[in-house]
């Protein structure tokens, strides 16, 4: 049989004082109308199990890990990607470039080649899990234009993703 227990809570379950970590902590799982229920103390309010308790133990509250920069998901990418290519406009023109060069660093399109018309060069991309075709006219940014745009990008997407 599998058991489904939450984790280590935030907060103790007599006093509601928040835990820190190197704290020391009792748990312990309760049997409440069917079901096996976590419950944490902190060491002040801990007075030994409740009754019903069907286990218990001691543990210390770990460090908080450091999470590093956020990662943007390259299918979200590429969905955005596809809504930005089926309605162009001018303005967004440089951040679709932008965002296929991205995508193709990713892996997540593929360059099958490039085409001129009427002095225009055209990436052609297609997505790596059968998305379309795509067209995508180049747009000779210089380095720190293509950088910038990528920050601008990095924010617009942790901010909506938040």
């Amino acid at each position: 049989m599998d058991y489904h227990l939450k984790p280590l809570g935030k907060t103790c379950s007599s006093t509601g004082k928040d835990f820190v970590p190197g704290e020391l902590v009792h748990s312990v799982i309760v049997e409440k109308n069917g079901q096996l229920i976590r419950m944490d103390f902190s060491e002040e309010a801990w007075s030994g199990p409740p009754e019903g308790a069907v286990g218990e133990w001691k543990l210390q509250v770990p460090e908080a890990v450091a999470t590093g920069p956020k990662k943007i998901d390259p299918d979200a990418l590429m969905q955005y990607f596809e809504q930005l290519y089926e309605t162009p406009n001018q303005v967004q023109e440089k951040f679709l470039y932008v965002l296929a060069l991205f995508l193709v660093q990713k892996r997540r399109l593929k360059l099958e080649g490039s085409r001129s018309e009427d002095q225009t060069s055209y990436l052609q991309l297609s997505g790596t899990h059968g998305e379309g075709n795509f067209d995508i006219r180049d747009q000779n940014l210089e380095e720190a234009e293509i950088e910038a745009l990528q920050q601008q990008l990095n924010t617009q997407f942790l901010e909506e993703w938040e």
